[in-house]
């Protein structure tokens, strides 16, 4: 499937477009590659951007006083990454956005995803809807982090991202677990 294609079956789960409007939509679009450890977004920064992952994988986190990593979610191929408070209100960003890999994606700055909305009214029930499916997952995120095991909790990751676990270094799943290394692995020895 061509990134274009990708791209274009990820906004027709959401809205009914023609090819045509989706060329429309498309050129308020630019397409970046992100190196591996390249920070698009910084703690501090704000967020005048939203992409499209077409390639790679990001993380989404917050350090605790500079010293522990919390990733609060990992942005794959067909996912959406943006810090949205920041986006939205214009504040400095509390998170950090880090490729772990080489990424493509495909973005839109705060400004240009305005005068979409002014062209194409259309598109903002495309964003209230992808809004409203990125809540319900944040929610049960928060869910699963207060209720469930750690054994839980790895297991609903693997689920969740199937292939992530080959791609990314063992820490980075402790910490979106909130767990230890050293714990994961006696997670992973015992799920064996």
């Amino acid at each position: 499937m061509t990134e274009q294609n990708l791209f274009y079956e990820n906004i027709k789960k959401y809205i009914d477009l023609s090819e045509t409007e989706f060329a429309k939509l498309s050129s308020f679009y630019h397409i970046e590659e992100i190196q591996k450890n390249q920070m698009l977004l910084s703690e501090g920064e704000v967020c005048d951007f939203e992409g499209y992952i077409l390639e790679g994988c990001f993380k989404i986190f917050y350090n605790e006083d500079n010293i522990k990593e919390h990733i609060l979610y990992f942005a794959v191929e067909d996912w959406w990454v943006l810090d949205i408070g920041s986006f939205v209100s214009g504040t400095p960003s509390k998170l950090n956005i880090q490729a772990l890999e080489d990424c493509k994606i495909i973005m839109i700055s705060k400004e240009q995803k305005e005068k979409l909305y002014q062209e194409m009214p259309q598109t903002e029930r495309l964003f209230r809807l992808m809004n409203q499916k990125a809540l319900e997952s944040i929610q049960l995120r928060m869910i699963s982090m207060l209720n469930k095991t750690a054994d839980k909790r790895y297991l609903e990751f693997k689920s969740k991202y199937p292939t992530l676990e080959q791609r990314i270094p063992q820490h980075q799943i402790a910490a979106y677990l909130g767990i230890s290394h050293e714990f994961l692995s006696k997670i992973r020895k015992k799920l064996l």
